[in-house]
């Protein structure tokens, strides 16, 4: 049993751990070890906790800033747990009877609903689709993801005992089926429908891939939604960061703000503590919440890189517009999907040639559908995001502007509205500063791509092969970008330090 508050209060903590970076995964990776009887310190560079995590008022709107979509809770509730605390007493959010509203420039419209059954009559009116067909895929992402999530997604893919265990065994008897051996979009095909193979498709983008690279195995990923459900934290995405930050505060955790470390000091092939300005931070323990890439050409300049995995390729990039719209549309609902008509053309672009095309597939998140005072009576806040690509210099203001020209283009054909003269107010997040802000290299939002058959195991581990006692946490390492994969990445450096 875990130590409680009390228990760790009443003895001397001689266990420091210094932890670089406060994004989600070095706010939960903190919660764990001071749980676990360390005294943890959390050295942040900038002003404010949560990495990309954040949100910020403009002319009477709320946005969150950064990631949009919720799903399993429970990785935010065993935090709570662990330090014997109860979820309820911190945090609050609610299952989503819809998971997104889907658009094309023909005019068909899809509600994706929870409720399975309504979910399969809707494909069928809206898109002439096949339920079985629709019923087959659900069930088989199911398959993927009771093979695979225990083992790739909650384990090191490199320590030899995660793989000593029944789930392996389950795994290997399973690999023909798994769809290792071909892409998201070969095995989406077989729904023989080309508006349901696309939305099955956009899946890949949740971990910033191309579906028509991304090997099959990620299409175990409309199981969050369809299987397991979506949320919605009450006050809105950033409780998530709100409710962690006043648990780790409880437990004794020591955040440090504009705290930009200059260097993660070893001795003797271990790693010893922290420089920042030349004041040194002993530890027995450093945990990286950074991007590898800085944490390495910056913190570790002389330490060996492992050169092929900063080689890799990284995931797409996002351009934000964040708009208060002085209307509210009926037809639009939390989570919306407005397609491309050339849904190739727009991910050979991304991944291929750097650029973006003049039709892109635009997503649209309104929190104040749930949350109404997120936008003023009437109004909305409109989150509204475009796949970029990850490259040096970002987009340029030129690339920009024809963007957003071309979103609104793209909106009012669907919604058959003139929606620039309902944007009453306007922020920008570009890939360039998505790095600036946050350090993801080339402003990458989940590290690395997953486009390569074996870009799970390619993945940084989180622990070090060169220094002993030092760990990496968050999207640019195993077993990836956005929240559950960051909290699953403390998760696992928890357990490791249980085998040390």
């Amino acid at each position: 049993m875990l130590p409680t508050r009390s228990a760790i209060d009443s003895r001397t903590v001689v266990k420091t751990a210094s932890i670089v970076g406060a994004g989600i995964g070095g706010i939960a990776t903190a919660i764990r070890l001071q749980a676990k009887g360390y005294q943890v310190s959390v050295f942040e560079s900038s002003n404010e906790l949560g990495g990309k995590l954040r949100d910020f008022m403009l002319d009477g709107f709320r946005f969150d800033a950064g990631p949009s979509l919720f799903t399993l809770p429970d990785l935010v509730d065993e935090l709570f747990r662990i330090a014997q605390k109860n979820p309820k007493d911190y945090f609050h959010y609610e299952q989503l009877d819809r998971s997104c509203h889907y658009f094309w420039d023909d005019g068909t419209a899809l509600v994706a609903w929870s409720d399975r059954k309504a979910f399969k009559a809707e494909v069928k009116e809206q898109l002439g689709a096949d339920e079985l067909a629709l019923e087959k895929k659900l069930q088989h992402s199911a398959f993927q993801y009771d093979t695979l999530a225990e083992l790739f997604m909650h384990k090191s893919l490199h320590k030899w005992r995660s793989f000593a265990n029944w789930a392996t065994l389950r795994a290997l008897f399973r690999i023909p089926f798994l769809g290792l051996s071909t892409s998201m979009h070969k095995a989406n095909k077989k729904l023989n429908n080309d508006k349901l193979t696309q939305l099955f498709n956009r899946y890949a983008t949740y971990n910033g891939s191309n579906p028509y690279d991304a090997p099959a195995v990620l299409n175990m990923i409309p199981h969050l939604e369809h299987g397991i459900g979506t949320f919605f934290p009450k006050n809105g995405m950033v409780d998530i960061r709100n409710a962690l930050i006043r648990l780790a505060e409880e437990l004794g955790v020591n955040f440090h703000l504009n705290s930009k470390v200059d260097r993660i000091v070893h001795e003797n092939g271990s790693a010893t503590g922290i420089d920042i300005q030349g004041q040194f931070y002993p530890s027995i323990l450093v945990v990286s919440n950074a991007d590898i890439h800085p944490t390495y050409h910056h913190l570790l300049k002389d330490l060996k890189l492992p050169v092929k995995q900063l080689a890799q390729e990284r995931s797409s990039s996002a351009l934000i517009f964040y708009w208060g719209i002085d209307v509210s549309f009926e037809q639009l609902h939390l989570h919306n999907i407005m397609f491309s008509n050339s849904y190739k053309e727009e991910f050979d672009a991304l991944f291929k040639h750097k650029t973006l095309i003049d039709d892109p597939t635009v997503y649209i998140n309104i929190t104040s559908k749930c949350k109404q005072d997120d936008a003023p009576s009437g109004a909305e806040n409109w989150f509204v995001m475009i796949n970029a690509p990850s490259r040096e210099g970002g987009l340029s203001a030129e690339e920009i502007n024809l963007a957003k020209a071309n979103i609104i283009k793209k909106i009012e054909g669907v919604l058959k509205t003139d929606l620039a003269s309902k944007i009453v107010c306007e922020e920008i997040l570009t890939p360039s500063l998505i790095q600036s802000k946050t350090s993801s290299y080339l402003g990458a939002l989940y590290g690395t791509s997953s486009n390569d058959p074996m870009s799970a195991f390619l993945r940084h581990p989180n622990f070090s092969k060169n220094l002993k006692n030092l760990y990496f946490t968050g999207g640019s390492v195993h077993p990836g970008g956005g929240i559950p994969l960051c909290l699953l990445s403390a998760k696992i450096i928890d357990e490791m330090l249980d085998h040390a």
